[in-house]
């Protein structure tokens, strides 16, 4: 079927327009909506009721000159430019370059006129207007496109990039509103900018549903099935369909229907938005060589107040505009994952820095004395006697173990830093496990120090890492041992419930400064109150990483000269989804 073309004929002559009417009827290639004026006055009426594909001017009119007519015309009704052929009965050279100086197409002689020769004028003078209406229109796209990219581009905070972008895009397509809605992992996604306000919190979906992009008429999906199901048919159905690219109709018609992607389990958008007309293309970033894209996103145009046909243009933009914005959050990731990492790295060499300087400090007080004692027992041990001997023996041992127990903090706490440890739970029986540490930790305390073992409860059911475990229970009490200098009563609490376990440790020692409280969780962090008791800092860190291994609490009560009390809780059995691929 023939496309249809407008062509209006402003001619005084009633039998000249006759025969062009006849001519261009008769065109096998093309088919034409003909009008008829014959003067300046009635075709400019006509031009402003209806939309011209082409004019047939005739130089000479009665009432102005066709040149005269041509510029009103130019002036006054055209906003682009539709083509005009100059008809004159004379053969006038100077006439024909004033008027294609104009503007004007073709200039015919009309004693020179015949049905092929008007035919082909009137289809080269269309078809070239048209491709230089089009010329035109991509070259103004470009231009906004590359505008629009640079003021993305020129920001690398990625919500600036975001809102920049709405902003742009909604004034590129002149619609009423724009979005940018982020896929999550393994949560819901969300809208994450609009150039509305009021919208930016609105929820989307939660995954994508049927995999197609393309043009359909039905409402945005709500899903039936369940949850998990609809995640796990929708993880197979992005693994099995490229969604990479949304295409776009090669036609240059309007767009007939709305431009969306099928999602599932939202409410529907024109409830929430009323809106009649979507159009929706994917932000896909570039997969670490993977020839798919990853699929990060969507950006959503929304039009409702009035009538719009999304035309092939706007989703060609659109999706042009997404490439851009895809490279500007690329390169937003990556300088924040620059930023992170160079962080990090900070983090690490200021922590390395730290473990130097407390190496040097801690292990200068006992490596003297271990060297006193053992020069002392060369150089006199036959005239020591035996007691002398095991007293200087006993001085080299527990300056070995707080060496070895040292390095051992060290090693724990570089590894949390680094990366957490392995975390193997097994089925424990608590009570005999924390008996066995209590006594333990009794035969190497002084005299002046009572450790007193208390439990309530059933502690049955409790899985957890023994060797994590020790960890924590062999940094709260020696802490709470080692600023107890006075000596006094340090009490281990364990409490069975149905779902938990819960442990402190109270000790009368010297206390925290409430201003101290809130870092000392962190590695190398003391107490402002410590004086001359040795220490590094990593015993509170080292528990709350292995209590946070658990899946547990730990919380710190302490009053200055009062004492301090720090209470665990772990859940009996940690969630297996939570573990780590290492610990299964």
């Amino acid at each position: 079927m023939l496309d249809t073309w407008t062509l209006l004929i402003i001619d005084d002559c009633a039998a000249d327009r006759k025969i062009y009417r006849r001519y261009l009827l008769k065109d096998p290639h093309q088919s034409y909506q003909i009008f008829e004026a014959d003067c300046a006055e009635e075709g400019l009426a006509l031009c402003q009721k209806i939309r011209c594909d082409a004019i047939l001017l005739d130089f000479c009119l009665p009432d102005m000159s066709g040149i005269e007519l041509f510029d009103q015309m130019q002036q006054e009704i055209f906003k682009t430019s539709v083509p005009v052929i100059m008809l004159t009965g004379r053969g006038d050279e100077e006439v024909a370059v004033q008027v294609m100086k104009r503007g004007a197409l073709d200039y015919l002689v009309k004693h020179n006129l015949t049905q092929d020769i008007l035919q082909l004028a009137v289809r080269n003078a269309i078809k070239q207007s048209c491709l230089q209406a089009q010329l035109s229109k991509t070259q103004e796209r470009q231009r906004l496109i590359a505008t629009t990219a640079l003021r993305i581009r020129q920001s690398l905070n990625l919500e600036q990039i975001l809102n920049t972008a709405v902003a742009e895009v909604q004034q590129l397509l002149k619609c009423d509103r724009v979005m940018v809605y982020q896929f999550a992992q393994d949560t819901d996604g969300k809208i994450v900018a609009s150039s509305v306000e009021s919208f930016r919190t609105v929820a989307l979906c939660d995954r994508v549903a049927s995999g197609d992009w393309g043009l359909g008429t039905g409402d945005w999906g709500l899903g039936t099935r369940d949850k998990g199901t609809r995640r796990q048919e929708d993880r197979e159905l992005m693994n099995r369909k490229d969604v990479s690219q949304c295409p776009i109709p090669n036609s240059q018609s309007p767009i007939p229907y709305i431009y969306e992607l099928g999602l599932c389990n939202c409410v529907s958008l024109k409830e929430q938005f009323n809106t009649q007309a979507n159009l929706v293309v994917p932000i896909n970033l570039s997969n670490n060589g993977n020839p798919t894209p990853k699929l990060w996103g969507l950006l959503i145009a929304h039009h409702n107040s009035g009538e719009r046909q999304w035309q092939t243009d706007d989703a060609q933009m659109l999706n042009e505009v997404s490439v851009q914005l895809a490279i500007a959050i690329q390169q937003a990731e990556l300088l924040a994952q620059t930023q992170a990492a160079l962080t990090k790295e900070k983090q690490l060499n200021v922590f390395k820095s730290q473990i130097i300087a407390t190496v040097s400090h801690e292990y200068r007080t006992p490596l003297t004395s271990i060297l006193a004692a053992a020069s002392t027992l060369a150089k006199y041990s036959q005239q020591l006697d035996e007691s002398k001997q095991q007293r200087f023996l006993g001085i080299i041992e527990q300056k070995t173990r707080y060496m070895s127990k040292l390095v051992d903090n060290m090693l724990l706490v570089n590894q949390f830093e680094l990366e957490k440890p392995k975390f193997q739970p097994i089925l424990l029986d608590l009570l005999q496990f924390f008996s066995d540490l209590i006594e333990q930790e009794r035969e190497t305390t002084g005299d002046r120090h009572e450790l007193i073992f208390q439990i309530t409860g059933h502690t049955q059911g409790f899985w957890g890492d023994r060797g994590l475990l020790q960890q924590i229970f062999i940094n709260l009490m020696s802490n709470a041992i080692k600023y107890s200098p006075d000596g006094g009563i340090v009490e281990f609490h364990l409490i069975g419930k149905e779902s938990e376990v819960i442990f402190y440790i109270q000790d009368r020692g010297i206390g925290i400064p409430i201003k101290d409280q809130e870092n000392l969780f962190q590695s190398f962090c003391r107490g402002s109150n410590v004086d001359t008791i040795p220490g590094t800092g990593l015993g509170l860190a080292i528990a709350k990483g292995c209590v946070e291994l658990h899946g547990g609490d730990i919380t710190l009560f302490s009053e200055v000269g009062q004492g301090t009390k720090v209470t665990v809780s772990l859940p009996k059995v940690f969630p297996i989804d939570q573990l780590s691929p290492s610990s299964t």
